[in-house]
């Protein structure tokens, strides 16, 4: 069975990954299942004194469309996998049709192959005397046998109250179902943490050093962090101006440390004293999906084509998401008030004085950019040569009263006498999400908390905050989740009734696949129950 799954998948052009092991591994159970029935059907037939050629005729013949029943039964449940849309779709593909064909193979030789193999190497058991384990395991399995025997009596007798208690069941299982933790996919420890530092708009370069060397000074400390690397200002990462910083730590291995949520957990309360600059940290997901790069490890979007409306809005959300008990970390891309210096040209002095409007803008990118003025070559390298201000002077607002300008015929003309000056507060960046403008909201789930309980609060406090002309969207992780939980309970239903179909059509009765079906309440209340227990979303 196995073989011949794997010259299924080599004529499909799957790979031998995880997820397509992973539906190797669990097909192993089923093709075991499947010969398993067969063996025993055939050995009990020898016990009632058969050869073994006609007890493997009499066996297979016997159980044969029951086998055929859970073959199909089993492969059908993972057709609805192949339907699937989105990033789990694609990723559970192989998965689904790797394990479709094993079983759909095991079945086929246990109808044939298994049969034949009983018939040619099974010998009677009569007159062959068995060791002391053989008999104890024997006796147990007969008092299984016997206390099956027995509730099966009980269960007979009271039909009505254990259809009653299966009943309870189905409404438990489907109240579990609902109020169950759901989250996307499991936060897994990657040995490194990612950090972003944040200081107040406006902060300079110099300024930000400072906080960024006191932040290292911390991770330096830290006995579990083996290496990190730290940089400044935008170029990705999430970054985006001076303000902000990046910083990236690989860790100790595994087995001489803590998770690295826990190292988190450490980090913060130390990072916090450090005042003016905040961190926010996250272990990096094996499996980014879309989204931004952002601070924080989920988003959340706001649009609307109001910026007035949208910048009066999103503050008052993100005040209220950082009051949740289940979010931390919680910030956005919204900068509004960075401070900056309007040059408005007169347009009347600057012509009387010959000075046009690209001259003034040349002579402050001359003064504040980055203008390449010449290139130095030696015998090994090259160097750029770029004009600026000193740097004592860029951070003088009084400075630019000192810029002068050229006019049309050669005279230096004094900036001021051409423009005026304002300082205020601004947008330092302008974001947008498709054409309209947007913030986004990043957040980390506190600890405990699942992805499936913080989606559900944060749309509670949308809906009585925001005004209903904004529209709002998950990115990324966040917003797979929604898609995937959004056609669970359907995938679940067309499971249960492509299922029902097959066993209706086999059986050709409407009533025998329903009292098959009777028994997934229960295997889904102890799954349920087990996954509660035990934490797991």
């Amino acid at each position: 069975s196995i073989v011949g799954t794997f010259i299924v998948m080599y004529l499909l052009g799957f790979s031998l990954n995880n997820l397509s092991m992973m539906a190797l591994i669990l097909a192993i159970g089923f093709v075991v299942d499947d010969a398993i029935v067969m063996l025993e059907n055939i050995v009990r037939h020898m016990e009632m004194g058969k050869k073994p050629l006609q007890a493997a005729f009499d066996g297979s013949r016997e159980i044969s469309f029951t086998l055929v029943s859970m073959t199909l039964s089993l492969a059908a449940v993972f057709i609805p996998v192949l339907l699937m849309g989105g990033v789990i779709g694609r990723l559970f593909k192989e998965f689904a049709v790797s394990i479709c064909v094993a079983i759909l193979i095991s079945g086929f030789v246990s109808l044939t192959l298994t049969p034949m193999l009983c018939s040619r190497f099974l010998k009677p058991e009569s007159g062959k005397r068995h060791g002391r384990l053989y008999n104890v395991t024997e006796r147990f399995f007969d008092g299984m046998f016997r206390a099956y025997e027995w509730s099966l009596e009980r269960v007979l007798r009271h039909r009505l109250a254990f259809l009653m208690v299966n009943a309870a069941i189905f409404l438990i299982t489907a109240y579990l179902f609902m109020i169950i933790p759901k989250g996307f996919l499991p936060n897994e420890d990657q040995g490194t943490i990612f950090t972003i530092t944040e200081a107040p708009q406006g902060t300079s370069f110099e300024k930000m050093v400072e906080y960024q060397t006191q932040v290292s000074d911390i991770f330096r400390e830290n006995p579990y962090v083996r290496a990190f690397y730290s940089a400044i200002g935008g170029g990705g990462g999430g970054t985006t101006g001076t303000n902000q910083g990046r910083m990236f730590m690989n860790l100790i291995p595994r087995d001489e440390r803590p998770s690295s949520f826990d190292i988190i957990d450490e980090l913060r309360p130390r990072l916090a004293e450090i005042p003016g600059v905040t961190a926010f940290m996250q272990d990096q997901p094996e499996i980014r999906i879309g989204g931004q790069f952002s601070k924080s490890l989920y988003q959340f979007t706001v649009q609307s084509p109001d910026t007035e409306e949208l910048y009066k809005y999103v503050p008052v959300l993100e005040a209220k998401m950082n009051e949740m008990p289940e979010l931390k970390d919680v910030t956005s891309n919204l900068e509004i008030e960075n401070p900056q210096i309007n040059v408005e040209i007169m347009r009347d002095k600057a012509s009387t004085h010959g000075v046009t409007a690209a001259e003034i803008e040349s002579t402050l990118y001359n003064a504040y950019g980055d203008r390449w003025v010449s290139t130095i070559y030696t015998p090994t390298n090259q160097y750029q040569v770029i004009m600026e201000l000193k740097p004592e002077y860029q951070q003088d607002v009084n400075a630019l009263s000192r810029l002068y300008v050229k006019s049309s015929d050669g005279t230096l003309i004094p900036l001021e006498t051409v423009a005026r000056f304002t300082e205020n507060v601004g947008p330092k960046t302008i974001n947008h999400y498709g054409q309209f403008p947007a913030v986004t909201i990043s957040f980390n789930l506190a600890s405990g908390v699942s992805l499936g309980e913080a989606v559900d609060k944060i749309d509670e406090l949308v809906a009585e905050t925001l005004p209903g002309n904004m529209s709002t969207n998950y990115q990324g992780v966040a917003q797979e989740f929604q898609r995937s939980l959004s056609g669970l309970g359907l995938l679940l239903v067309f499971s249960v009734l492509v299922i029902y179909i097959i066993l209706g059509i086999l059986y050709e009765s409407f009533i025998h696949p329903i009292t098959i079906l009777s028994g997934l309440p229960s295997a889904g209340f102890g799954a349920l129950i087990v996954l509660m227990i035990f934490g797991v979303e």
